[in-house]
């Protein structure tokens, strides 16, 4: 990934979205080292991809921000501000790159600050993911892993932040370096009593009996932006969908698999612990080229 711009939010000031956001080097200092989110992980992102300058179901990605920061009750974002922020680092992406993205990030601010409550640090950065092979997106061989709770765990315990989009990822960086050390590319999770949650970083859509099928949020797992747009496009093109719990046993004998993220789009599964799973490239090729097609 290359870092193009960087634009730095006052989370602290009550003027104008325009007047609380500045533009700063890609390359400067942003945070202090006492931030919260460099010390603890304390905080909340999310990334939309950018396609010639127009950022990508924003409306979706600003939903769930708030959602995940009331999840870790952190203040409620400023929804102005931050999609002036990605609209801005968006259109500054379109003199560098086709295809871009905007991460946009809330700290819990500086634990060492001057004020009794800390100011939340806010920043956006646009950025060049790393490119496909051929324009194209890549087959991927995957390994499943016990994220060690129940599938109910949302319910049972909901201090354990399952479903919020935080910038604790120390768990998932080391389950996507357990999949490589497998001869594999990425990771589906699943819970300790035998169902499909969710990768890493990226949402799970099954075929199964010719119905595609993703688990639902209520297991934990991160509400799919981009599976959600997949879903709308199948749907309109009159593929049945469904929410539902999937059991490993289930996934094994799907007719295809699939996992999803802003940046990737919908990736093939072509092996599953490395058992081969069917590819259907041109399923493949339309989810994508409905997620190509989009405008907001």
């Amino acid at each position: 990934m290359k870092t193009l711009t960087l634009h730095r939010l006052d989370l602290g000031s009550e003027a104008q979205a325009a007047d609380c956001l500045t533009s700063i080097d890609p390359r400067s200092a942003l945070l202090t080292a006492t931030d919260l989110s460099a010390t603890r992980g304390d905080g909340v992102f999310e990334t939309v991809v950018v396609v010639d300058g127009v950022p990508q179901a924003l409306d979706a990605h600003l939903d769930r921000f708030e959602r995940s920061a009331a999840m870790l009750d952190l203040p409620a974002p400023r929804r102005d501000l931050w999609r002036l922020a990605v609209l801005a680092a968006a259109d500054e992406l379109r003199e560098h790159t086709a295809r871009g993205a905007v991460k946009f990030v809330m700290s819990r601010g500086d634990e060492a600050g001057e004020a009794a409550v800390p100011v939340p640090t806010g920043w956006a950065i646009g950025f060049a993911p790393d490119s496909r092979p051929g324009g194209t997106t890549p087959e991927v061989d995957v390994v499943l892993l016990d994220r060690g709770y129940r599938h109910d765990v949302a319910q049972t315990s909901p201090w354990l932040l399952q479903g919020a989009k935080t910038l604790s990822y120390a768990v998932n960086m080391a389950a996507l370096r357990e999949a490589r050390r497998r001869g594999a590319q990425d990771v589906i999770f699943v819970s300790s009593d035998g169902y499909v949650l969710e990768g890493p970083n990226s949402t799970v859509i099954a075929r199964i009996g010719g119905v595609y099928v993703t688990p639902p949020a209520e297991l934990g797992v991160l509400p799919g932006t981009t599976q959600a747009d997949v879903f709308s496009a199948l749907s309109s093109g009159g593929d049945p969908v469904e929410t539902r719990v999937i059991d490993v046993a289930e996934l094994r004998a799907a007719d295809a698999v699939w996992l999803c993220s802003s940046t990737r789009g919908a990736a093939p599964v072509r092996s599953l612990d490395g058992t081969p799973v069917p590819v259907d490239a041109n399923a493949t090729d339309r989810m994508n080229d409905a997620l190509n097609e989009r405008t907001a």
